[in-house]
């Protein structure tokens, strides 16, 4: 601590992503990246972008990526905002929507950077307790608010909630915005995206670390009706202009003009999820019912945190999180196909050996 920081400073207890170490023949499956490539038309965007232009500043408004994504969701560019990452374009969008007189409503357990933007930005918040099965019930939301956010899938139980059941939270939250947080859409669950013309209070995140393959060059994006577009963009041009350089302006275009790549990697994801939750229910695991890359599982004679750290003296790196209701489960990035099988193989070990 220091006497030259700002008060808020001293308060906040900030957000810790997932682990990145340097061990020899690591497996990782604990940050939920792409475990396969992404679009090589991208990749060759990206090459031939890096030249002598990268002397100007890139476009301020990212239009042609906004006009790809427009065809993508089936929307007008006017309908999107795009952002370093869909973090930056969650955090602008707690500053610009979400800062409101009344709290702003999320899941207990979710994704843990909602309680840090409400620290950093003082957005007044309650949590609303997920079901005993881990599920969102939308009538838990049925009370005054100042808006609505959640991750679909949820993380990181991976859980997702039907699109008739995010119609229905809309419907009885007319007065507030309403967020729907689609990191992990693209593995299995029907997107919110088509409700966009519908719902004005409406705004959907996505972003390329995922489904896209494109963790490395930050890419978000935000899909809604205009009026909430502009206040995004507000803030945005109060604090950065520039959030997307050349090179990932070009990589993210390119990607979405290659969407089959995309689908074709989803689907293989999609197949080794229904793989890895057979296998490890046979090893005695509970595993809930996954829409995302991942899956979230817990031994009733383990601990999460004693797993965790079985396998990673394996060099097999899953997350655990050390949290009230979900500290014995491990949530576990789906990898390749011979990633899984080592990865069951290690835990059959383990169990075997205890």
């Amino acid at each position: 601590m220091s006497r030259f920081w700002s008060p808020i400073v001293h308060r906040l207890t900030p957000y810790i992503p997932g682990e990145q170490p340097k061990i020899p023949n690591l497996i990782k499956l604990n940050t939920n990246e792409s475990p396969y490539g992404p679009s090589p038309r991208a990749l060759q965007a990206i090459r031939d972008a890096a030249q002598d232009t990268l002397r100007l500043y890139p476009d301020p408004q990212a239009q042609d990526l906004k006009n790809v994504l427009a065809d993508y969701c089936g929307l007008t560019a006017d309908h999107l905002f795009v952002g370093n990452g869909s973090d930056e374009v969650l955090a602008l969008a707690f500053q610009a929507l979400l800062k409101q007189q009344q709290p702003l409503l999320f899941p207990d357990i979710t994704y843990s950077f909602y309680p840090v933007y409400c620290q950093l930005y003082e957005v007044e918040y309650r949590q609303i307790p997920l079901t005993q099965d881990f599920s969102i019930n939308p009538d838990d939301y049925n009370q005054p608010n100042g808006g609505i956010i959640f991750p679909n899938p949820n993380a990181p139980t991976g859980k997702a909630l039907p699109l008739n059941a995010i119609r229905k939270l809309l419907e009885n939250n007319p007065n507030s915005v309403v967020l729907v947080d689609e990191a992990y859409v693209d593995f299995g669950t029907e997107s919110a995206l088509t409700l966009i013309p519908e719902f004005p209070n409406l705004l959907v995140t996505q972003t390329f670390s995922k489904s896209w393959a494109l963790a490395g060059l930050r890419v978000g994006f935000a899909a809604g009706h205009p009026d909430l577009i502009e206040a995004l963009n507000r803030v945005k041009d109060s604090f950065n202009s520039y959030p997307l350089d050349r090179l990932a302006l070009a990589g993210a275009i390119a990607a979405v003009q290659d969407a089959d790549h995309m689908r074709a990697s989803c689907r293989k994801v999609m197949d080794s999820r229904e793989a890895l939750s057979q296998a490890l229910t046979q090893l005695g695991f509970e595993v809930l019912p996954s829409g995302a890359n991942f899956v979230f599982a817990r031994h009733p004679a383990h601990e999460g945190a004693w797993l965790a750290q079985q396998l990673r003296e394996r060099a097999l790196l899953v997350r655990h999180f050390n949290k009230p209701r979900i500290d014995a489960f491990l949530r576990i990035t789906l990898g390749t196909p011979e990633q899984n099988q080592a990865l069951i193989t290690a835990l059959q070990e383990i169990l075997e050996n205890s």
